[in-house]
């Protein structure tokens, strides 16, 4: 069943520590060992596929844990190591042939604030920095690491014309580990 989604946004990309995560590191003397996700984002992932919208992580850092999770998920776009955000963000969006009001982006910290005002929208955790909170033009109620993405993900969806059973339709009883991993 085709998607009824009629929204501009073509591409979400997220920033990782304090949207997809609460922001915690935890390292040894080997670097990063573990990084904690919520299964909700990864559904969200699965949600926007659902809908044709691309998704992918926009980054200031790199990690193990990191790259397992974005291989994971099947995110279509990838950028980390990148504390230069807007010059990876017009690179994406050359590749993809997008323009900025095609484009969502989630961050939480003032490294993401040269974004604002330039994609389509721009949202933020609930607990985001006071100065990226003043320029997001939607927060969302979810803190960081605590299913931001997933409430981003219904948020497009509702403002391109879909209640939430519309939205979820294509995943509920059709259920592919592949296509919605969580």
């Amino acid at each position: 069943m085709p998607s009824q989604y009629e929204g501009p946004i073509r591409l979400v990309l997220f920033d990782v520590d304090g949207v997809l995560t609460d922001g915690t590191l935890l390292v040894d003397g080997q670097g990063e060992l573990v990084k904690p996700f919520n299964v909700r984002d990864g559904l969200a992932v699965g949600l926007l596929r659902a809908h044709g919208i691309l998704s992918g992580v926009l980054s200031g850092k790199s990690s193990a844990p990191l790259d397992y999770r974005i291989a994971q998920l099947r995110f279509d776009v990838a950028v980390t190591g990148r504390l230069e955000k807007r010059e990876a963000y017009s690179a994406i969006k050359r590749e993809h042939g997008l323009e900025d009001s095609q484009i969502a982006y989630v961050g939480d910290d003032v490294v993401d604030l040269p974004l604002a005002g330039l994609v389509g929208r721009f949202y933020a955790p609930a607990d985001a920095h006071p100065l990226v909170l003043a320029r997001a033009d939607h927060v969302v109620a979810a803190r960081g690491g605590h299913g931001v993405a997933r409430e981003v993900a219904e948020h497009l969806l509702h403002a391109g014309g879909l209640d939430l059973e519309a939205a979820y339709r294509p995943l509920i009883g059709q259920w592919d580990r592949v296509h919605a991993a969580q």
